[in-house]
């Protein structure tokens, strides 16, 4: 049985919005160690956000955004008596966020044609409407955690 990760990267709030989750944001936006590159996209993203949704805070409807966008099930293969089957298991808060954050992420980047600021725009604000590919996704792995409820009593 593995043992619990003691030492988890802790990041520092960001300069603008003074939020840890954003910072974390940053660093799954950004690509080839470009930290800069990634907060510019980012606060641009969040700009588009405040004047598209109305609201005067933009880290609301992020927050909100990760919220929804995070599976609360999800399935775990696990192997028992020569047999593979998927087991249903509730996804810990930490990792929660993480699929929210790379699920985000990956939905932004598959879209084409329009800036990064503008498609992170869009899939934030779709996912704070529960709406978007980031909350197919989740919808998916509900879906697949509900389907395979019937080996719940492998879990343990």
């Amino acid at each position: 049985m593995r043992r619990k990760v003691t030492n988890r990267n802790i990041v520092e709030p960001d300069f603008v919005y003074n939020s840890t989750k954003l910072e974390k944001f940053i660093n799954y936006i950004m690509w080839d160690g470009k930290k800069e590159t990634a907060r510019k996209v980012m606060y641009a993203a969040l700009d588009i956000v405040k004047e598209k949704s109305g609201n005067p805070n933009p880290l609301e409807v992020f927050d909100l955004a990760m919220k929804n966008a995070g599976p609360l099930t999800e399935v775990r293969s696990k192997r028992i008596g020569g047999a593979n089957y998927q087991v249903p298991r509730e996804v810990a808060p930490a990792r929660r966020l993480a699929l929210a954050m790379r699920w985000i992420r990956d939905a932004a980047r598959n879209k084409k044609g329009q800036p990064m600021a503008t498609k992170l725009a869009d899939e934030i604000m779709a996912a704070s409407k529960n709406e978007g590919s980031a909350i197919k996704k989740r919808e998916d792995t509900h879906k697949m955690a509900e389907s395979n409820k019937a080996f719940a009593h492998f879990a343990w």
